[in-house]
């Protein structure tokens, strides 16, 4: 019997697992159970090969060496293994830090913590279209500036910085690069190497993928080295301990692979379905678009209702899965990153993010569409999605 559920359009919060994936992990479940460390026998050799692999797949979406690719549980950590573990590297002669005013809050609190260690960070405000210009960078680095940090795509507004010309300033610098690319993969190109990138992070369920696995890319030649922050056995190159979730990497790498397979006809899908909402919506009044909608992935649509009763109409969005922040704001209250864009504290309250996924279809977007324009105003078209 089919049920009626919200039709999901909340991909930038989570995404389903791609069932090719889940298929790839389950046998590492079950019969293929072995601790990668323990290679005297056949169960751990497997699973030992079995991670290898993955991290090659891992590796090659981003243009980097497998070795380049250290497991974590997920890009909170790998943040704080780049952040804290570059910035102790550098010393007490570096230790300004840069980031942006509308980064994700692993990053943020990040830095909070280390400012309370004694390093100077800067926050930049972005430009009202959610872009860093490479010149404000240039004016805030300084001589003692150890590590910079810019995610790659914004998790609220899907807004995508130029990190190339970024990175190229933070080598000429000589000033350790790190991108936060857990919205970007499978969304948009990345090339380490072009991109001037020192150490990346990454997590597998924004790709559709399992929730609990990272990575940090982290180059090969990267001077000084990290300061690992977790201890108890020297795992990944002495940079994270830790027994290693055979069953989740292989599923890292499995979503990784299909994304380096699929991106070039599935982001312009995204794009379609997302630009056909998009164009329904600003025929309204009282819609106000977050970020750059050009610079920006194809999926996301992120928008302000400038009008009376726009917490009620948000709220009474039932029928479709979106978010009004995101899910890292754990603690509620309107978004940081668009009162950084200019939005004051109404707007940004009554925002929403609408971030279409693989799975969704053009009648989901059409219904969703009408669903909103009827909550808006105040119709009554159909309130339930369709089947499923």
């Amino acid at each position: 019997m089919s049920r009626v559920s919200p039709i999901y359009l909340d991909n930038a919060a989570t995404t389903p697992v791609d069932p090719r994936v889940v298929e790839k992990m389950l046998p590492w479940l079950t019969a293929k159970f072995g601790n990668p460390a323990s290679t005297t026998h056949g169960y751990g050799r497997e699973a030992r090969s079995a991670v290898e692999t993955a991290r090659q797949q891992v590796a090659l979406l981003l243009n980097a060496e497998p070795r380049e690719i250290v497991w974590t549980s997920g890009a909170t950590e790998s943040d704080n293994l780049a952040l804290k573990g570059a910035a102790y590297a550098c010393g007490a002669r570096r230790r300004h830090l840069i980031t942006m005013s509308t980064e994700h809050k692993a990053v943020l609190d990040t830095m909070h913590e280390l400012s309370t260690h004694g390093f100077d960070i800067s926050v930049l405000p972005p430009a009202p279209n959610g872009l860093l210009h490479p010149a404000a960078l240039a004016a805030a680095i300084r001589a003692d500036t150890g590590v910079v940090s810019i995610m790659l795509v914004n998790n609220e507004t899907g807004v995508i910085q130029d990190i190339a010309a970024l990175g190229a300033l933070c080598r000429e610098h000589g000033i350790i690069f790190h991108v936060d690319a857990a919205q970007a993969t499978g969304k948009v190109a990345i090339d380490v190497r072009r991109q001037h990138v020192d150490l990346m992070s990454l997590t597998a369920h924004k790709t559709y993928g399992p929730k609990g696995i990272g990575a940090l890319f982290v180059r090969a030649d990267l001077e000084p080295h990290l300061v690992p922050q977790m201890h108890g056995g020297g795992h990944e190159n002495g940079m994270r301990s830790g027994t290693l979730p055979t069953h989740q990497i292989v599923g890292m790498g499995e979503c990784f692979s299909i994304a380096a397979e699929e991106m070039v006809s599935e982001v312009p899908r995204l794009r379609i379905l997302r630009d056909r909402l998009y164009q329904g919506l600003s025929e309204l009044d009282g819609i106000r678009i977050n970020g750059d909608m050009q610079q920006r992935i194809a999926g996301n649509l992120n928008i302000s209702l400038d009008l009376p009763d726009s917490g009620q109409i948000i709220a009474s969005l039932t029928a479709i899965a979106v978010s009004s922040t995101a899910a890292c704001a754990t603690g509620g209250g309107p978004s940081h990153v668009l009162q950084a864009l200019g939005n004051d504290v109404r707007l940004a309250s009554n925002a929403i993010r609408i971030t279409v996924g693989r799975f969704n279809t053009a009648e989901e977007i059409d219904f969703a569409l009408g669903y909103i324009k009827s909550k808006i105003a105040g119709g009554g078209v159909r309130t339930t999605p369709p089947l499923l």
